[in-house]
């Protein structure tokens, strides 16, 4: 008898086989622009489980390397990468991952196009998709602040011709954190009108190949705090391809995204222009952040797609006790409840990139840009744990396959742990959440929305999770006001909770919508499982299957 020798999961087209972002395009996009666009996707569903992933594999082997001196001593600082990676910016440029949402061929839904590209090409791309999403942050930076200085870097950064696609990184942290970027204290020198030179460390850059970067500095004079910091563009290399008053101390050793060349790096006089003017750099930068936070959302929908996806297919491979995995009852709920997961964070992820591309093309009324702001930090701090929880699930579900690192298992929960740290932790994203509260009463007008929304579900099916959705409401409503009157210091300690809170009402709303729409079953147990589980603990205060929502009962203690 020969040995047993266990089959690997296999992946099938990830457009094709994924029918929450069929269903999704359906309930959202024109006909015309869904047939338009529809076989662009089926291709790239087809080639992020063939040659791309093939390239993924390679560049996961060979991961960067600093090579500081020539074999004379000459310091050259060279970042080597493998051709895997080169060729992976060539397809991101040529599948226009970027470029699709600045050619907005399909006005603000241009920006569900781009994104859906994303979400199919992030889990295959070794983390490309992060120097994408600061290309894209740059770019539309540059858009809103930039000048005939730096048109030609914005043609660069949003270009379809590999030769000419340039990708941008972002360097904000340094050795005092990446969070409280106030203190930044790399120094602006000025040469002449915008041109300066800069000094100073920066801690942890990420995409430290690319061709430009944009950071933060603080002009000679002006005043200490993020008010006195500006946003510089830096071009990297001159024309012969070497540094620009740049050394690179030494590449990070981190826990995952190994394939992605993050390095930490010393400004010694680096030529650098000056983009949107002197002083508050941080509300400056704002716009940037905001196109990397709904990256973050998107990608944490994707790897947890991804996830789902190796998990429910190596279910029908592995036999346990006889049966195949797919055929025992707590196996299929364990699948069952990522599966919801992932659903929930791909729907959150998706209305704000709605709200993002009317935002850019000057659709959206003054309601939806507060939504906007307010949402931005909700879904990026909510998928991106929930990304993290999905992914080890699905080593479990792999048992001791999935511990073991040659069948690629243990990478999904290794890179997923960037989705929470970088571009703001889960505590900074929360506070986030509560100065766009402060600001413009985005909450109120949330609450607004979400109630209007829920007034337009016809289906007497859904009123079940229609109900918990109101009442989840009221409780949120009547949190914040006992919070505003308890001071400042009880909402920050409530920030999070709150914040997930918010989370899971709005993914509730979206599942009971896309369920009215699609009239389908799948969609509308969705909605009730997931109300069922996230919302009807939530209103009645069961103190043991809270989730999270327990700051409604436990607060008011404090109170």
């Amino acid at each position: 008898m020969p040995d047993f020798v266990q089959e690997k999961p296999r992946l099938g087209n990830q457009y094709d086989d994924d029918a929450l972002l069929r269903s999704y395009l359906r309930w959202r996009l024109p006909p015309s622009m869904l047939a338009q666009i529809e076989p662009g996707l089926r291709q790239l569903g087809g080639r992020v489980v063939a040659d791309i992933q093939a390239l993924a594999e390679q560049v996961e082997a060979s991961p960067p390397r600093h090579v500081p001196f020539d074999a004379w001593g000459r310091r050259i600082d060279r970042i080597e990468t493998s051709n895997a990676w080169s060729e992976l910016d060539r397809i991101s440029a040529r599948e226009g991952i970027v470029a699709a949402a600045y050619e907005r061929a399909h006005g603000w839904r241009s920006r569900i196009h781009q994104f859906a590209r994303l979400y199919l090409f992030a889990p295959s791309s070794a983390l490309y998709s992060c120097p994408l999403a600061m290309t894209d942050g740059a770019a539309r930076f540059l858009e809103v602040h930039g000048d005939d200085v730096t048109r030609t870097t914005f043609d660069h950064l949003t270009s379809r011709e590999p030769e000419t696609f340039w990708t941008s990184g972002q360097w904000m942290t340094e050795r005092t954190g990446g969070s409280d970027v106030g203190t930044t204290s790399t120094l602006a020198r000025c040469d002449s009108g915008n041109e300066y030179r800069l000094y100073g460390s920066k801690w942890f850059t990420s995409a430290t190949t690319s061709q430009v970067a944009m950071t933060l500095a603080r002009i000679e004079g002006a005043p200490p705090g993020g008010s006195g910091l500006s946003v510089f563009l830096i071009e990297l290399r001159d024309a012969d391809g070497v540094l620009r008053n740049i050394r690179v101390e030494r590449l990070k050793d981190k826990l995952g995204t190994r394939a992605l060349p993050t390095a930490e790096l010393t400004l010694d006089g680096t030529p650098a222009v000056l983009v949107g003017g002197a002083g508050d750099g941080i509300k400056k930068i704002a716009t940037l952040f905001n196109i990397t936070r709904v990256y973050n959302a998107v990608a944490a929908a994707a790897g947890m797609r991804r996830a789902v996806a190796l998990a429910n297919d190596y279910a029908h491979r592995r036999t346990a006790f006889g049966k195949p995995l797919a055929e025992l009852p707590l196996h299929v709920e364990t699948v069952a409840e990522m599966q919801l997961e992932a659903r929930a964070s791909f729907l959150l992820a998706f209305r704000v990139v709605e709200l993002l591309g009317k935002e850019e093309s000057g659709e959206a009324t003054d309601s939806e840009l507060q939504l906007l702001r307010f949402l931005i930090p909700v879904a990026k701090l909510y998928t991106a744990k929930r990304a993290i929880a999905v992914a080890s699930e699905t080593v479990e579900a792999f048992g001791g396959a999935g511990y073991v690192e040659d069948s690629g298992i243990p990478r999904l929960l290794r890179d997923a742990q960037v989705l929470s740290i970088w571009e703001g932790t889960t505590n900074v994203l929360s506070l986030d959440t509560l100065r766009a509260m402060e600001r413009n009463d985005a909450f109120a007008v949330w609450l607004g929305d979400v109630r209007q929304r829920l007034g337009s579900i016809e289906s007497a099916d859904l009123r079940s999770p229609t109900e918990c959705v109101s009442a989840a409401l009221k409780l949120l409503e009547a949190y914040a006001a006992r919070a505003a009157r308890a001071g400042k210091e009880f909402q920050q300690s409530g920030a999070r909770a709150f914040s997930y809170s918010v989370a899971r009402v709005e993914a509730a709303t979206l599942l009971i919508e896309h369920a009215n729409a699609a009239n389908d079953e799948a969609a509308s147990v969705a909605a009730k499982r997931w109300s069922a589980r996230e919302l009807t603990t939530f209103v009645e205060g069961d103190s043991e299957h809270r989730r999270g929502s327990a700051f409604l009962t436990g607060f008011d203690r404090q109170a």
